[in-house]
Formats: C-alpha cells, sequence, structure tokens
C-alpha cells in the first residue's frame, strides 16, 4: 500500500468517526455513554457503619460521638430501651437532643435498639419521635420461646404480636427489624423468621441479620440458605465474630463449651463471606458494628477501632 492510499484510509476512518458521533449525538445516547463511562471509572463506596452502644453507656451520648468520630463510622445504633442509654419513658424528650449531638460530630443515629415487642403508649412514642427525626429502622425486642412442646402455639403469638407492631409502625412510616437471634428466643434461627414474616409487605418489616448468631444456628451453610430465603426482608445487618471455649465436663463426662466475643477477623464466622452473600442476594444498606466486649471502655474502643479498619479491608475487596 503507498503512501495517498495509506492516507485515503485515515480520512475515510475519521470521517466514519464523526458520522458516527453525529448520530448517537442525534439519537440522544452521547449521555447515555457519557454515564455509562462515569459509572466504570467511578470508584465503589463502602457501606455506611454505625456502632451499638450497649457497652458505651456510661459514657454520656455526646462523649460517645466524639469517640465514635475519632474512629470513623458513620453513626450510632443507639439503645433506647430499659437500662438503655435512653429509658424508654424519656425517648420522646431526651432522643431529639441525642440527634443533635450525632449532627454536631458530623454523624447520624442511623437505627435504634429498642425492647419494643407489642404496641404500648412508649412504643407509639418512640416511633413517633423517630419519624420527627428521620430515624427510620428500629430493632424489636424479643420473644421468649416458653415452655417445651409448644412451640407451635408460641410462634402463632408471636406471628400475631408482629402484625399488631407493624399496624403501629405503619403508621409512622418506621420499619421494625426483627433481630436474629440464638438460645431461647424466637426467632432462634433464620428459617424461623422467615415462617414469621413470609406473608409480611418487606416495606413495612425487615429482616436484621447477625453474623454470630447465624453461624451459631446456622452452621456452615445455614446461615447463606437463610439470607438467600430472607432478601427481600432485609433490612439491617450486625457483624460480630465468636469463638468456642471449654468448659468442665458434665457428670456423664460430656465436655462443655461457651462462646465468647472476639475481634472480627478472629473467630468463627466467615465476615468476608457473610458480606459477600449479603451484598450478593442484593443489600445495599448499611451495617452495624457489634462491639459486645465485656471490658472497660477504654479496651472496647480500641477493639472496635480494629474492628472497623478490619471492616473496610472487607469492603475494599467486595
Amino acid at each position: 500500500m503507498d503512501i495517498a492510499e495509506t492516507t485515503r484510509d485515515k480520512q475515510s476512518d475519521a470521517v466514519k468517526r464523526r458520522d458516527f458521533m453525529r448520530l448517537v449525538l442525534a439519537s440522544g445516547l452521547a449521555t447515555t455513554v457519557t454515564e455509562l463511562r462515569a459509572k466504570a471509572t467511578a470508584p465503589k463506596s463502602a457501606p455506611k457503619v454505625c456502632t451499638y452502644t450497649e457497652h458505651f453507656q456510661s459514657l454520656p451520648i455526646p462523649e460517645v460521638c466524639k469517640i465514635f468520630k475519632r474512629i470513623g463510622v458513620d453513626g450510632l445504633d443507639l439503645t433506647v430501651r430499659p437500662g438503655g442509654h435512653i429509658d424508654p419513658k424519656d425517648a420522646k424528650n431526651e432522643l431529639p437532643g441525642a440527634v443533635k449531638a450525632a449532627r454536631d460530630h458530623g454523624l447520624e443515629i442511623m437505627m435504634l435498639t429498642t425492647g419494643i415487642a407489642a404496641p404500648d403508649r412508649h412504643a407509639e412514642e418512640i416511633v413517633a419521635t423517630c419519624q420527627k427525626l428521620g430515624i427510620e429502622r428500629i430493632k424489636l425486642g424479643y420473644y421468649p420461646v416458653g415452655q417445651f412442646g409448644n412451640l407451635a402455639k408460641r410462634l402463632d403469638d408471636v406471628r400475631r404480636q408482629l402484625d399488631a407492631v407493624v399496624k403501629l409502625t405503619t403508621k409512622y412510616d418506621v420499619r421494625p427489624c426483627v433481630h436474629l437471634h440464638s438460645g431461647p428466643t424466637i426467632p432462634s434461627s433464620g428459617f424461623m423468621l422467615y415462617d414469621l414474616i413470609r406473608e409480611m409487605p418487606p416495606d413495612r418489616i425487615g429482616a436484621y441479620l447477625d453474623s454470630y448468631h447465624m453461624t451459631i444456628t446456622g452452621g456452615a451453610g445455614g446461615w447463606r440458605q437463610a439470607i438467600d430465603l430472607l432478601s427481600p426482608w432485609m433490612s439491617l445487618v450486625a457483624l460480630k465474630n465468636f469463638q468456642w471455649h471449654r468448659d468442665g465436663r458434665d457428670g456423664r463426662g460430656q465436655q462443655a463449651w461457651h462462646t465468647d466475643y472476639c475481634r472480627l477477623e478472629d473467630g468463627i464466622a466467615p465476615i468476608p463471606d457473610f458480606i459477600s452473600t449479603v451484598q450478593q442476594a442484593g443489600y445495599r444498606g448499611f451495617y452495624t458494628l457489634h462491639t459486645e466486649y465485656r471490658l472497660p471502655v477504654n479496651e472496647c474502643i480500641k477493639l472496635t477501632t480494629d474492628d472497623f479498619v478490619y471492616l473496610q479491608k472487607v469492603f475494599a475487596r467486595l
């Protein structure tokens, strides 16, 4: 090919590109192309994280906000229940001040941990105040499993109680979330929670997933199956971890065991796998970092900081 032919080919290619761009602009596709390029090159933002305040309750809320801001989390999972940071009877008056303290430190109160298990005056005051303050999700209290042999009846009872709670919270556009716990509570597994709420609209009631409890009750694969079932209702996710420890043997020689909390990266629950499964199931909300270390506040601060640093590494690999 001589120089003249090469030049003609280049000019022809340039004309084709100009014609293509005119067609793109005329058809309105240019914006779409630009948006797609921007989305492809934009860095992914990490999910927001709040921290559970139960083990910081010896400190006033403004001091907790100062600590959490220093750690780097986005907000508070504030306890508003008997023995919590705010007592239910005081929520109407004290919760606005807590929200202001959070905002003054560049944080937000992202959820409440309550003891609400049925509608009553204090429950209504809490959810009405949440609506005014823009707090959209609350954790409910617990339902005891009751006497052995009556579980089917207890499930019906709890389902009726949840229906009543939902009727109350719907009036105020607040979503009540049922914590997936373990032990002698309802629900004690993801499958039990699914059975309880499967007929309820996902925009009216939420499933509150928990890496610690779901690993205890869900073993190697049950927690993943539970996430699959509960995906339409996923509204809150707690992250915490544990290790098994030996106790003595009982009178029949059986080895006894107990669990204890540990740093996220050191425990039995597969935190990166748990988070990636939750994300795969469609969850795009925030996570609550449960620092349930039974230790002095200064040590809790250090361990919470370690957990948050580790969590950012996990998020970076999603």
